[in-house]
């Protein structure tokens, strides 16, 4: 996505006209932290399918950058390594507080590779899992010179 195009899909999200998530989402249980907010395993209340639900505080200081974040979402989601971006909802706080944001994707329930990681103790990876990681990140980066993408790329590893 060009430097312009990008600047024009900003100047065309709202955040205030986002829908309340109220009655289409609901919050099960928090599964991380991430650099701006709580991220949980939620769930579609007609459905009941999962989903991964990223809750922020919107303040002016990061309208910007979310706004960047929703536009990243929506343009490379369709990428089998990335979270499908189902969309994004605000929830009003009172008066005089801010409102949450909830960005909300795919659920991938295989965690991240950081949690993989983790789940070694203090062994390595297997080779064949470094080398399938390897690949899987080269070729979300040949997308495009994606600079965040740790909390949307997926990787179904059993």
């Amino acid at each position: 996505m060009s430097r312009e195009n990008t600047t024009r899909s900003l100047d065309s999200i709202d955040l205030a006209s986002l829908r309340d998530p109220a009655g289409i989402f609901e919050l099960v249980e928090v599964v991380g932290n991430g650099t701006y907010g709580q991220v949980y395993k939620g769930r579609h209340v007609k459905t009941g399918q999962l989903a991964a639900i990223k809750v922020m505080e919107v303040t002016e200081e990061e309208e910007e950058e979310i706004k960047l974040e929703i536009n990243m979402l929506k343009s490379y989601s369709h990428h089998r390594n990335i979270a499908t971006y189902y969309g994004a909802f605000i929830k009003k706080g009172p008066a005089g507080q801010d409102h949450q944001l909830w960005l909300v994707m795919e659920y991938c329930g295989a965690g991240s590779v950081t949690d993989l990681v983790k789940k070694t103790k203090g062994s390595c990876l297997k080779e064949d899992w470094i080398a399938y990681i390897c690949r899987e990140v080269l070729r979300v980066r040949s997308m495009s010179k994606l600079q965040t993408l740790q909390e949307a790329v997926c990787f179904s590893v059993s």
